[in-house]
């Protein structure tokens, strides 16, 4: 098996990240085949929704520290590799935002620093009971600045803060509670729930989803009065599409919509 694997299954590309023996470390290879395969995903119109799960006893333990001290070796002291790194992690954490397709996290085990990035950076995320989610950088001395970015953009102010500078844990009920995911399952059943959630989103008009998820990320940037702007001009785009015709024709009449995507 590769570093990163995918399944397609009714319109769900399940991405796996099977790096046990890392915890799944975020690793310059795990980055680059997270964001080839998101780019990939992209284009095929077949896929309405991704699931992001990773094997062995975590989700995610963030950065590769082993790696990360290697770079440290090179003659300018890491830091070229060091801001390298970070952008290209940067990137692909938007590329999740920025895909079509709405990405769901299926957390296990522990989601830490950049980890934690990576669940607060889905568009949802479902996590098994006993699941511990931190952004734990400063107990080592390195501040969880980028992973904060994320953080910071899904819980309160005050809670993100707390979690930044004591580099404690939240148990996965605390998480749910502050926003940080949607839902806390049994851990016998996260995979079979975080699929049932994929699989109705992915049984929904693919462009209407698309053109949701792009202007939900558009309006959140944008002042309110900006934003019903924005977003009306993006309700005409949808009401003009045939397959939105099809489907309120279809509500009307009490029949199931014939969508030709």
């Amino acid at each position: 098996m590769g570093i990163l694997e995918r399944k397609d299954t009714n319109g769900v590309a399940a991405l796996v990240m099977n790096a046990p023996d890392r915890l799944n470390a975020l690793s310059d290879e795990m980055l680059d085949a997270l964001h080839t395969s998101l780019n990939d995903i992209a284009e095929d119109a077949s896929v309405r929704a991704v699931v992001l799960s990773g094997t062995g006893k975590a989700f995610c333990a963030g950065h590769d520290l082993k790696q990360m001290t290697q770079g440290r070796q090179n003659s300018d002291g890491g830091k070229a590799y060091f801001k390298d790194l970070f952008d290209r992690c940067a990137a692909m954490m938007t590329r999740v935002q920025s895909l079509p397709q709405p990405v769901i996290a299926q957390v296990h085990g522990i989601a830490t620093a950049a980890g934690c990035q990576l669940v607060a950076t889905c568009d949802m995320a479902v996590a098994a009971q006993g699941t511990r989610f931190g952004v734990n950088g400063v107990n080592i001395g390195l501040f969880c600045s980028t992973p904060m970015v994320a953080l910071s953009r899904n819980i309160p102010r005050k809670q993100a803060f707390e979690m930044l500078t004591t580099g404690t844990f939240i148990e996965a009920e605390r998480a749910e509670t502050l926003g940080l995911i949607n839902r806390v399952v049994p851990a016998d059943r996260l995979e079979a729930e975080t699929t049932a959630l994929a699989e109705l989103v992915a049984s929904k008009l693919g462009v209407a989803v698309k053109i949701g998820k792009q202007a939900f990320y558009e309006q959140l940037q944008l002042p309110v009065a900006e934003a019903y702007a924005h977003t009306g001009n993006v309700m005409v785009e949808n009401m003009l599409h045939r397959d939105t015709e099809e489907g309120i024709a279809a509500f009307l009449d009490k029949r199931d919509p014939t969508w030709t995507q």
